[in-house]
């Protein structure tokens, strides 16, 4: 099901970054970091994709209500664009445009390791495509809030993201688990076996329970594993549990918004997560990323222009593949930092026109294809398997909401 708002926000900070990697060839590098000492427009986005992702996973797997239909719905949903991605990298790496990054040529065990499991962020090593790394957290909280269904337990939201938030603060160690290659490359090893053993419980329907337990037990490589490596993005526990923090906070506003939770409850945790995360990043960008999410849902009952839910559908395709054509552009026009205001200005237009339809491109044949196969895959299950639950009527309410009149696909 849609909702228009949540499409129009996850598009806006889909095309955020996709400015942000762009400004320092178009407006210059000096007034690029310049902007950044005031706000970090980068990270804006990414905590707007995260407060969307804690709104509508939770959603999502409630809908299906049952934890194989979330999981084939899900893996459905993310990995073809991701191994497109990959699979292009790695065509043009082939060809000489580009190169693989450094640790992943050191590292290239711990590499596989990290991208077969979506975690790359965890082993301290780069993502095939740096922007991966955000996909780190959103596969933990994917396990984490499907072991909390699966132990009913998941209605909890704001205790959890309030206490995320408190346990970041009090600083918690960080690279406790993995210092070495050796110990990234056999923590890659428990990540696969840990992650594999759970979606297959899941998808067997067979110790739910069980590999619920394992799923909530994910919080503890965010939680006492953050890699200071180079190769990461969040360099510290801390860092990785405030991320957790922020989609469950997302998870709040939905609870709250369909009175799952009181708003007393819902304020404290949410001011809590929010103090935690402007001590980290500052109160203008967390400021800023309170104030366009608080906007879009007070509008979330008006039309949203079609141009921006198109933008959302293909969000996901324009965060993966933009930084592969932004790599390709110093092939294009060389020294493009260097050139004069109009060429630059030209440049940053062509590049946005290429990337937006090539993220078309991929929803149409990659991403659709993906999300058809995993409706008939779950049909062909409610069909063959009677004891597979229906999706619970709590959650087609809850998804409606009162006022919505619009349904999202997540």
């Amino acid at each position: 099901m849609r909702l228009g708002w949540l499409d129009a926000l996850r598009g806006y900070a889909a095309l955020t970054v996709v400015l942000f990697h762009l400004s320092p060839q178009i407006i210059g590098l000096d007034t690029h970091l310049a902007i950044m000492r005031q706000i970090n427009l980068g990270k804006y986005a990414v905590l707007l994709f995260f407060l969307v992702s804690g709104y509508v996973i939770p959603m999502s797997l409630e809908r299906h209500g049952s934890l194989r239909r979330f999981w084939i719905g899900r893996l459905c949903r993310v990995y073809p664009a991701y191994l497109a991605t990959i699979a292009l990298f790695a065509v043009l790496a082939a060809a000489g445009l580009l190169h693989w990054h450094a640790s992943l040529r050191a590292e290239t065990a711990t590499g596989v390791l990290a991208h077969l499991t979506m975690m790359p962020d965890l082993l301290g090593v780069r993502g095939v495509v740096r922007v991966f790394w955000t996909l780190t957290y959103e596969m933990v909280f994917y396990l984490i809030v499907a072991g909390l269904f699966a132990w009913r337990i998941h209605r909890h939201s704001a205790w959890y993201a309030a206490g995320l938030a408190l346990i970041a603060w009090s600083g918690p160690p960080t690279a406790l688990i993995a210092h070495s290659r050796h110990d990234r490359r056999a923590l890659g090893v428990v990540l696969l076996g840990l992650a594999g053993l759970t979606l297959i419980l899941y998808l067997t329907r067979r110790l739910e329970l069980v590999a619920g337990a394992i799923g909530i037990g994910f919080v503890v490589f965010p939680g006492l594993n953050g890699h200071p490596a180079a190769a990461s993005t969040v360099t510290s526990s801390r860092q990785g549990l405030l991320l957790l923090a922020v989609m469950f906070a997302g998870t709040v506003i939905y609870r709250w918004q369909h009175r799952q939770t009181g708003p007393g409850p819902a304020a404290v945790a949410l001011s809590v997560v929010t103090v935690a995360l402007a001590a980290e990043l500052g109160a203008i960008t967390v400021s800023a990323v309170a104030a366009t999410f608080l906007l879009a849902y007070v509008l979330r009952q008006r039309n949203t222009p079609a141009a921006l839910t198109w933008l959302g559908r293909v969000s996901y395709s324009l965060y993966l593949l933009h930084v592969i054509v932004l790599f390709l552009l110093p092939h294009i026009v060389p020294a493009l930092g260097t050139q004069p205001v109009a060429i630059r200005v030209l440049t940053g237009i062509s590049y946005l026109i290429a990337v937006l339809a090539l993220a078309g491109l991929s929803y149409r044949i990659v991403e659709q294809p993906g999300v058809n196969l995993g409706r008939r895959l779950t049909r062909k299950i409610d069909i063959s398997v009677a004891g597979d639950p229906p999706p619970t009527t709590e959650s087609a309410a809850a998804g409606t909401g009162r006022g919505e009149n619009r349904r999202e696909r997540v």
